[in-house]
């Protein structure tokens, strides 16, 4: 939850969508792309929204994406939308996504989720070239990377798959891209995988709730940062596009083009805080549910940090399943303690500091007699820089609590990250304070306890590493080649690409 006040986010969301069959479609294009959108802005974005045909604008995706300004649209059987944070570029209209580009065989549009590590290098080679650039996102970048001609390519035969695989050779992380041409959508995922894209099937809204889903009609294919919103539009999920992977996606079938390999046969390196995090709960990455690996946190915290207490309660409402298999393992009960004001969004939409503060005050009420006289085990997500759970600490004891021990289901963020979070200087972290050597005193608790990086790595990877070997497949499945892993920079130091300035 601290993750809000420090206004620590995930930079972005993309969202596809393409109807099935030939000629003219009854699906609603773009109404699945606004319900796509409206899920995935919930953890991955609320301050900029746009989708191509180019509907733009700040804010909430229902307000950019009115049902008026959705009349006056024209119908198309394929779209592609993006939610924003400002990570790389500021927040403002000129920065929001898709963007379009004309080149030699038609317009582009490109929308694109993470952060480049060599943005810097990769501007200054397109400044050389000529190329003017508009904003201060690398998303624009990766645009017009893509419009440059390959030199086997035929002026009246464009290679987009040349194309896309000399941007992943010009840069290898961070992106998932949805790029648009004519009636073709691509998603393409870097070879380390860093950031997650999924792929749905668009059934007939009865059909999604059945079993035997195989024998019902493919209506269209959606393609999103996160499962999450695929069940309310009608959406089965199929699979992740996996690292290096170009996949083409046409109203006709899903095809793979080519996989990317990683330099070096290097590990992958997925976000690990897409798990602690930024993902919504019931969202799936790498055959398992968000929630589930949030629970085994929970349990392999109560494994390294027991304490004698009467309840496990958390900070609403990341850390809830991680409290709730804390209290699971200590065979404790579970008991709210706090109670969330839903019309209070989350606290770190608001980019100024001073409207997070007031957003933090606003947000909880406190249910007192479910813990009054009682030693509480408070469970949070991470704990930053310690000004959120402060006075959370001070409102349960003056309401009541004997005793309130922190209990962290993430190691402490002691590094910044350069593939698409924002996370700020090292100095603003209270790992890297003096005052995290007696961080209860600090904060106001009687305990406080992080889980080990080990701990975090372990429960996220334990169902992966079972699946795989349930299956015997890992060595052979041609877009596993290679070791995998997760990228823990922001936790130890170690980026798993070397960053270039």
């Amino acid at each position: 939850m601290e993750l809000e006040e420090l206004g620590i986010w995930e930079e972005c969301g993309v969202f596809g969508c393409i109807a099935s069959g030939v000629g003219p479609s009854e699906l609603d294009v773009p109404h699945v792309i606004t319900l796509g959108l409206v899920g995935l802005q919930e953890a991955r974005g609320q301050e900029v929204a746009g989708s191509r045909t180019h509907c733009t604008g700040m804010g909430l995706v229902n307000h950019v994406f009115s049902e008026d300004r959705l009349k006056k649209l024209y119908v198309s059987n394929l779209w592609i939308g993006h939610t924003r944070y400002s990570t790389s570029g500021i927040s403002e209209l000129g920065n929001c996504q898709p963007f379009v580009v004309e080149t030699l065989h038609g317009k582009i549009a490109v929308a694109h989720n993470g952060e480049l590590t060599n943005a810097a290098q990769l501007r200054r080679k397109l400044m050389r070239h000529g190329v003017g650039l508009s904003t201060g996102s690398d998303s624009e970048l990766i645009t017009q990377l893509l419009a440059f001609t390959p030199p086997l390519e035929q002026d009246d035969d464009p290679d987009w798959v040349a194309r896309i695989k000399n941007l992943m050779n010009e840069t290898p992380t961070s992106y998932s891209l949805l790029i648009m041409h004519k009636d073709i959508i691509y998603a393409v995922r870097d070879p380390y995988g860093n950031r997650p894209l999924c792929i749905g099937r668009l059934v007939s809204v009865g059909d999604v709730h059945a079993k035997g889903k195989d024998n019902s009609e493919t209506e269209g294919w959606v393609i999103s940062s996160e499962s999450c919103s695929f069940l309310s539009i009608g959406a089965e999920y199929c699979r992740e596009v996996m690292p290096g992977e170009i996949v083409k996606i046409s109203r006709y079938d899903i095809q793979t083009l080519d996989v990317v390999p990683r330099p070096g046969g290097d590990p992958t390196a997925f976000c690990i805080f897409e798990y602690v995090y930024f993902a919504r709960p019931d969202s799936i990455f790498e055959g398992q549910m968000v929630y589930s690996v949030r629970r085994r946190c929970g349990q392999q915290l109560a494994i390294e940090a027991p304490v004698e207490a009467d309840l496990v309660s958390t900070v609403p409402e990341s850390a809830t399943p991680a409290a709730l298999g804390y209290a699971q393992t200590c065979r404790l009960p579970y008991v709210e303690v706090l109670c969330k004001n839903r019309y209070v969004g989350r606290t770190f939409i608001q980019p100024n500091m001073r409207l997070r503060q007031l957003g933090v005050a606003k947000k909880f009420g406190v249910l007192s007699d479910n813990f009054k006289g009682k030693r509480v085990v408070l469970i949070d997500d991470s704990i930053v820089r310690g000004n959120t759970i402060s006075p959370i600490i001070k409102l349960l004891r003056v309401s009541g609590a004997k005793e309130v021990h922190v209990r962290v289901a993430s190691p402490p963020i002691r590094f910044p990250c350069y593939m698409g979070i924002n996370i700020p200087t090292k100095e603003e972290l209270i790992a890297n304070k003096p005052e995290f050597h007696d961080l209860a005193k600090y904060i106001g608790a009687d305990s406080v306890i992080y889980l080990s990086v080990e701990g975090l790595v372990s429960s996220v990877q334990e169902s992966i590493k079972a699946k795989e070997e349930n299956e015997n497949n890992f060595k052979t499945n041609k877009f596993h080649a290679g070791k995998f892993g997760h990228c823990t920079a922001c936790l130890t130091g170690e980026y798993p690409v070397e960053l270039e300035w």
